[in-house]
């Protein structure tokens, strides 16, 4: 019986407390993104790690868990959503446990790596669990919980991992989730019923998945090593190449595979398109905010962890409160305005900074853009999803989710690039020089979302 039935006889009597343990489960997927920059200096010290490595540590969770995360939606479809949420725990479990464990940068890469493939299965195949175990109003509420985890988790993570890397060390950011991931797998294996698997006699597209993951791997790749290389380098340019080459082969093996991992139809659709750009740039920026902050507090200015984390706690509340106001006012004065609003504030906090860079000018300039970047997150969500099929919302959904992670992944890149001087040496002018970036990207993409974005209907 599948959980549709199950919901049209009657509520699953467990439903809230099931949605409780899965949205601690999903809360610990997003803290693995922030938790981990505040911990990066000091595992640049214990590990001798690199400039590219530290970027790689938080790139290579995002691209893991940004190009597997549709596979992994499918493969709940096809065996169930019960047992890929907890298979995907306990791979994210114990690849959290080799990850603490780490002697080098190799093995903590590895066990990044490995984390995003965990969360790749476990996140879309909660959120399924969670769309069929609520129905009608309670479903509305459970769907609002579950995303108030994204601006609750980066204000968490900061916080988290300023106090567990000041306190037992920088390994405890990933020992913490081992007991709590245990916990979880066995609550939600007595909890949730059996299912029958949602797809009968589909296959999954595991050639679209590489296809698109290794992609964005060269093209992260080539953003890490152009702060060495040089941006007009050919060796960056090959890079850059092989990736269009990629996308390009992707794009084609969807539009003939007998069960394709996206339907790139929808992002041909200008609502779509338009969400997952500001999505994308959104994210890009947040982890942009956390990586120059955490090098510039830590590396430049010598301050604790702790510290840091405290620092960045009004970049938090900054990002929750602007996407708090944009949901409530996006109804009545459309996408199109809040996007535009939502990056030229952005583009504004940005330049503090860059202008004038002083830990007081950091702190206020960061959290005016994260402001920004909170309303983007909503208006791309809203723009995304707002004009889909109710057959299309799943598929739009995991695209949106998509871009986000990849915009994880090539924020840090960029910026470790741009502002290399100032993580390898002690020059302050890479500092600048990533906020200049970040506040001209802004602009730009200002513009573009002011033509891209529909106007309210």
């Amino acid at each position: 019986m599948t959980y549709e039935a199950v919901a049209e006889q009657a509520p699953h009597p467990l439903r809230w407390r099931i949605l409780g343990f899965l949205g601690v489960a999903q809360l610990m997927l997003i803290l693995d993104v922030t938790v981990v920059a505040i911990a990066l200096p000091h595992i640049e010290t214990d590990l001798g790690a690199s400039r590219e490595a530290l970027t790689w540590t938080v790139s290579a969770y995002a691209l893991a868990f940004g190009g597997l995360m549709l596979l992994g939606g499918r493969l709940a479809d096809l065996v169930g959503a019960k047992r890929v949420v907890l298979a995907g725990l306990l791979v994210f479990t114990v690849a959290s446990l080799v990850t603490g464990l780490a002697g080098s940068s190799g093995t903590l890469i590895g066990g990044r790596v490995a984390q995003g493939v965990g969360a790749a299965l476990l996140s879309p195949s909660a959120l399924s669990l969670v769309v069929t175990l609520f129905d009608g109003d309670e479903r509305n509420k459970a769907l609002g919980i579950w995303s108030a985890l994204g601006g609750g988790g980066a204000a968490l993570g900061v916080l988290l991992g300023g106090v567990l890397t000041a306190g037992p060390g920088w390994p405890w950011v990933f020992f913490v989730n081992v007991p709590i991931g245990l916990v979880i797998a066995a609550a939600l294996a007595w909890m949730l019923p059996r299912q029958s698997p949602a797809v009968a006699g589909g296959r999954l597209d595991v050639l679209g998945a590489l296809l698109v993951t290794a992609s964005s791997g060269s093209l992260i790749y080539a953003f890490i090593t152009a702060g060495d290389r040089g941006w007009l380098s050919g060796g960056t340019g090959l890079l850059v190449l092989l990736a269009a080459v990629g996308y390009v082969a992707f794009v084609a093996w969807q539009r003939r595979a007998r069960s394709p991992l996206m339907d790139v139809r929808l992002l041909a659709r200008r609502p779509v398109a338009t969400g997952t750009f500001l999505i994308l740039l959104a994210t890009a920026l947040m982890i942009a905010v956390f990586f120059l902050g955490t090098f510039y507090f830590q590396h430049a200015r010598g301050y604790g962890a702790l510290r840091t984390g405290l620092l960045f706690l009004p970049v938090a509340l900054a990002t929750m409160a602007g996407a708090n106001l944009t949901g409530r006012v996006i109804g009545r004065l459309g996408a199109r305005p809040l996007a535009v609003a939502g990056l030229v504030v952005a583009a504004a906090g940005m330049a503090v900074p860059a202008f004038t860079i002083h830990p007081a000018t950091v702190v206020v300039g960061v959290s005016v853009a994260a402001a920004g970047t909170g309303a983007l997150f909503v208006v791309a969500s809203a723009t995304a999803l707002g004009q889909v099929a109710p057959h299309e919302a799943g598929i739009a959904s995991g695209i949106v989710s998509t871009f986000h992670e990849f915009g994880a992944a090539s924020g840090a890149a960029v910026v470790s690039s741009v502002a290399a001087a100032s993580l390898v040496g002690d020059t302050l002018s890479g500092f600048t020089n990533g906020f200049v970036f970040a506040a001209v990207a802004a602009t730009v993409a200002a513009a573009v979302a002011a033509a891209l974005t529909p106007p309210k209907p």
